[in-house]
């Protein structure tokens, strides 16, 4: 019973919850079947690589400010 990707339903807010899970690496298996069931994979990237951009950007500011 795979949906295509294409018809995946699922929120920005879903989507970015799931990627910060994501990141700590702490997931439950049926909170993760249930993301991958809903959401879209190319969403899913996209969140990750802007999330990530702004997580490095973040250190090197606090890291400027520390030092200067």
């Amino acid at each position: 019973m795979n949906t295509p990707v294409h018809q995946r339903k699922g929120s920005v807010l879903g989507t970015v919850k799931a990627v910060l899970w994501g990141f700590l690496g702490v997931r439950r298996n049926a909170d993760y079947q249930n993301d991958v069931a809903r959401l879209n994979p190319i969403h899913l990237i996209v969140v990750g690589i802007v999330m990530a951009l702004v997580f490095v950007l973040s250190l090197i500011l606090i890291v400027n400010w520390v030092v200067g």
